[in-house]
């Protein structure tokens, strides 16, 4: 099935045996056994549950993947992640990342005797270079967050083919709509189902998706061990806001590219931050591994006081944290995605004072640009 048929009824129609054509939400914490040392398949809904385990499947499908995991949030599945390092072993991880991520890395990571390199993943030679034999896995997010930054997966999982290192990419802003990790040659995607994935700003998760079925089942067991599992009525809708992906993502990604080529007109406005442009340096490799390029813009204005105004003055769009949703949302990283990154590795990584993040709904390009023309005019 073509991927728009997938995100509506993933790998067939059946879910159970009443006829409903939307998934039932299995509310049930635990389930009966038939008989001694029988089961439907269900025991305990932190193991497994109905509902929860058709949203996998489905993601699975999307992604093109083994399987999927679902989380109570985006952070848990790298959380999930990470708990199969070991105390010594190394990681490389891009360094323009979402700051949960990195508060993560640098915080627990470093605590379980981990540790971490930050280098910019789309530096095929750096990367090379920074490889140890303690590296065990290399953390990708592309487009990166904030600065739109496009990593070649396919050289990547070149580099380190044979050499026992996972590659895990964070496709979150691209989702399996316009991006398929896997076949590019990652062993594992990760998503905050938060985003685009639910659609509509109204519920926590996270995905890990895998190709391997041993990496799976380490994954599996670290989940039911710690817990941080999707609860049902979350996974409905979860697998509700999939249903319309293709369309959202068409939409906000044409909103996105209007407002792109918008913004790089006003005087306010120094530098826009927005891999479908032709100014954009990487292009070329995002469309070579990508069928878009997604919603998130970020820009520099001139100032920071401009850049307060902005975040004041808007009215239709939502000055809030988070992604993905339909509604249009502005984003100051500074004090906000990467407020516990320190001040000298965020001015390295060019997030300031005066940069704004946006991601751009559904609504009608006109009226998302009026807002921000209002706005800009300080």
């Amino acid at each position: 099935m073509n991927i728009e048929t997938v995100c509506i009824h993933g790998e067939g129609r059946k879910t159970d045996y009443t006829g409903a054509v939307c998934t039932p939400i299995y509310q049930s914490s635990t389930f009966a056994h038939p008989g001694v040392g029988r089961s439907t398949g269900y025991d305990y809904t932190r193991a497994q549950n109905p509902t929860r385990e058709h949203l996998e499947k489905k993601l699975a499908a999307l992604e093109g993947g083994h399987g999927a995991l679902a989380f109570s949030s985006g952070m848990s599945a790298v959380g999930a992640l990470v708990e199969l390092l070991s105390p010594g072993d190394h990681v490389i991880a891009s360094d323009d990342l979402y700051g949960g991520t990195i508060r993560l890395f640098d915080r627990v990571l470093t605590k379980n005797g981990g540790s971490v390199t930050y280098l910019d993943t789309g530096d095929i030679d750096a990367l090379a270079a920074a490889l140890r034999p303690e590296t065990r896995l290399v953390f990708v997010e592309t487009p990166t967050n904030p600065m739109m930054r496009v990593t070649d997966i396919r050289a990547v999982a070149e580099l380190l083919r044979g050499r026992g290192i996972t590659l895990a990419v964070d496709n979150t802003f691209l989702t399996p709509y316009y991006c398929r990790p896997l076949e590019l040659g990652a062993d594992v995607v990760i998503h905050s189902g938060t985003k685009y994935l639910g659609g509509h700003n109204d519920t926590l998760a996270g995905f890990l998706v895998v190709k391997d079925e041993e990496l799976e089942a380490k994954l599996r067991y670290t989940e039911m061990t710690t817990g941080a599992v999707l609860a049902p009525f979350d996974s409905f809708l979860i697998e509700r806001g999939i249903k319309t992906l293709a369309l959202r993502m068409d939409k906000s990604s044409e909103n996105a590219l209007a407002l792109a080529l918008w913004l790089e007109k006003q005087p306010r406005v120094k530098k826009v931050y927005y891999v479908g442009l032709p100014s954009h340096p990487d292009i070329a490799v995002s469309r070579a591994q990508a069928g878009g390029f997604g919603a998130m813009i970020s820009f520099e204005v001139d100032s920071a006081e401009t850049a307060r105004a902005v975040l004041e003055r808007v009215e239709l769009i939502y000055y809030a944290e988070s992604l993905g949703g339909v509604e249009t949302l502005i984003t100051y990283p500074l004090l906000q995605t990467h407020a516990d990154v320190p001040e000298e590795q965020r001015l390295e990584r060019g997030i300031t004072d005066r940069l704004l993040r946006l991601s751009v709904g559904i609504e009608h390009i006109a009226d998302i640009i009026a807002d921000l023309e209002n706005a800009l005019a300080v």
